[in-house]
């Protein structure tokens, strides 16, 4: 009984926290720093978006309250701080995968289109959307050209990332810190 109540905890903590626990990967592989691999991919975004957010380098177009992210949806995101959300996103891909383009990205963040009683098809996302937040990346020097074509991933990008993804991992682990000790105080009552 004592060991399903601390799977709950542990469940309900990486719920909240945003996602499955890596603890065992980060325990068993890495001898030396954590990279953005090694975390989960939400968690690591959010905390991106905000540092974006915070440095003030990232140039943000003048429509971004009004465009939609792609031809197939019917309202603009509700969220003020998308576009953060979206280039954070956008420089994660160029990290895991470089020398990826526009049309690529496009293909990634499509999604299904509504044809009413017809069969729904996949439709690309917004390819300005797309292009304006890897030339914001490209400005704060995180992403540069690939000679090959599309994008790939700076010294001073993959640093940053990295760093954030270190943050992400510290505050992931005091939070299952957390919850081994609420199953400690629970077992005890």
């Amino acid at each position: 009984k004592l060991l399903l109540r601390k799977q709950w905890y542990q469940r309900r903590v990486a719920i909240t926290a945003g996602g499955p626990i890596k603890e065992h990967i980060y325990k068993e592989k890495h001898t030396g720093g954590v990279t953005l691999k090694d975390v989960e991919s939400h968690m690591w975004v959010k905390e991106f978006a905000a540092f974006l957010k915070k440095s003030g380098k990232l140039t943000i177009p003048k429509w971004t309250d009004i465009v939609k992210t792609a031809t197939f949806k019917e309202l603009p995101p509700k969220d003020n701080d998308w576009y953060y959300i979206r280039s954070a996103a956008l420089l994660r891909r160029v990290y895991l995968r470089q020398g990826v383009g526009t049309g690529s990205l496009r293909k990634i963040y499509g999604g299904r289109i509504n044809r009413g009683s017809a069969p729904s098809h996949h439709k690309n996302a917004s390819a300005s959307v797309i292009r304006h937040a890897l030339k914001g990346l490209v400005e704060m020097k995180l992403i540069a050209n690939h000679p090959d074509g599309g994008r790939m991933i700076t010294s001073a990008g993959r640093r940053d990332a990295d760093r954030i993804a270190s943050q992400v991992m510290s505050a992931s682990q005091v939070a299952v810190e957390e919850a081994e000790e609420e199953v400690a105080i629970v077992a005890e009552e």
